[in-house]
């Protein structure tokens, strides 16, 4: 029996379909029931959630947020079946987070570990191509710390939440280095036009020359792009 078509705009299946109106009543009632137990489960699981996101959050996140969404607004849907999801995702939770905690290995393995990225104002590439940023991405999150140029950068530490940890040159101690700002980036070349510190645009090493040279490659990372190295 083939199914009955579609009526375009039909309002009343639009909006309610078959159900009669006073099921909106019902759809209320589950949505204030599962709010008040995703806050109850949040307030529980501590104050990881305030922070950038690790695996176990996101984790907790997506199933509290599968759990949560169709006990609202199915009618099919128990919310006894919705509250045991949830127990049962909050115990793992609990019990992920516990072992973790007391297992450096375990955490190692599910969360990684403080990588170094910059230190003394140039890209430890070696470090860094391992991981999951882009060039812009790091420039970016420089730039968002008040940083305009590589040599004010004494180390930068990738944490395992995706943050950045930085810590920059006393005002005395900054070098010459790499810009990251947009507009000073574009302005790189292959060749030296004048004498002068020049900074390589893939790892920021800044290197003096005494004349000017055609597509001189870094000796950190044998790339050939550079630009004018700022302080």
């Amino acid at each position: 029996m083939k199914p009955e078509p579609v009526q375009p705009f039909d309002w009343e299946r639009i909006f309610i379909h078959e159900f009669p109106w006073t099921y909106l009543g019902e759809v209320a009632f589950r949505t204030v029931f599962m709010f008040l137990v995703v806050l109850a489960a949040l307030t529980v699981s501590g104050k990881r959630e305030v922070r950038q996101l690790s695996i176990y959050e996101l984790v907790l996140l997506i199933g509290l947020g599968s759990a949560a969404g169709d006990p609202m607004f199915y009618h099919d849907v128990p919310l006894a079946s919705a509250v045991v999801v949830f127990l049962v995702i909050m115990g793992c939770y609990k019990l992920a987070t516990y072992i973790s905690d007391r297992n450096k290995t375990v955490r190692t393995l599910l969360e990684g570990k403080p990588v170094y990225v910059i230190e003394n104002g140039c890209i430890l590439t070696e470090n860094f191509d391992q991981e999951d940023l882009g060039l812009e991405e790091l420039f970016s999150d420089l730039r968002v710390e008040g940083v305009e140029q590589l040599g004010q950068v004494r180390t930068a530490i990738l944490e395992p939440n995706g943050q950045l940890s930085l810590f920059t040159f006393k005002e005395n101690d900054v070098r010459p280095g790499l810009p990251i700002l947009p507009n000073e980036l574009k302005r790189h070349a292959e060749s030296i036009p004048q004498p002068g510190d020049y900074a390589c645009c893939a790892c920021g090493h800044v290197k003096t020359f005494s004349a000017s040279v055609d597509h001189s490659s870094c000796q950190r990372c044998k790339k050939t792009k550079w630009v004018k190295a700022v302080k």
